[in-house]
């Protein structure tokens, strides 16, 4: 499981990124297995509801086993399939890029981040740096682990 210590380096890390690249005020949530917030910073300027975006994005990533945003391309690809899920989640699954899976040196997931405030692309692209500056490991990072692992890098 990730600790308060790695949570906030890690969500430091991305906010300095955001930061250095003029993204635009952003939020940030680490979450344990199972969805339970570990930690969470919302920029000066960053609009409401931030925390339930971040939140849904992260939960959408360890609810699905895949970034959220393959959990959106899913959810184009089988909008009756996704409405489901979504429903049985309690409308917490947030498809939209910006969530993604947190691994250990090991390959097992340790938890999820959510990022939210810029364009998608940005977002996931954050999350992969926060991730990676406090030496842990993203889907991609772990590719070779397979299926077996757990690893969702495409929707097939």
């Amino acid at each position: 499981m990730i600790t308060l210590d790695q949570a906030d380096r890690l969500i430091d890390a991305i906010l300095k990124r955001g930061a250095e690249l003029d993204c635009r005020p952003l939020s940030v949530i680490v979450v344990e297995p199972g969805c339970k917030v570990k930690a969470f910073k919302k920029e000066d300027g960053a609009s409401m509801i931030r925390f339930e975006m971040a939140y849904g994005k992260a939960y959408a990533a360890l609810a699905m086993g895949r970034s959220s945003k393959l959990v959106k391309v899913r959810a184009e690809e089988k909008p009756i399939f996704m409405r489901y899920l979504v429903s049985a989640s309690g409308d917490q699954i947030f498809p939209e890029g910006g969530g993604l899976q947190i691994r250990d040196q090991a390959g097992e997931v340790i938890g999820a981040v959510g990022v939210t405030g810029d364009t998608e692309d940005r977002d996931e692209e954050l999350a992969a740096h926060g991730i990676r500056a406090i030496g842990l490991k993203t889907d991609a990072d772990c590719a070779e682990i397979g299926r077996r692992g757990g690893i969702r890098l495409t929707n097939t």
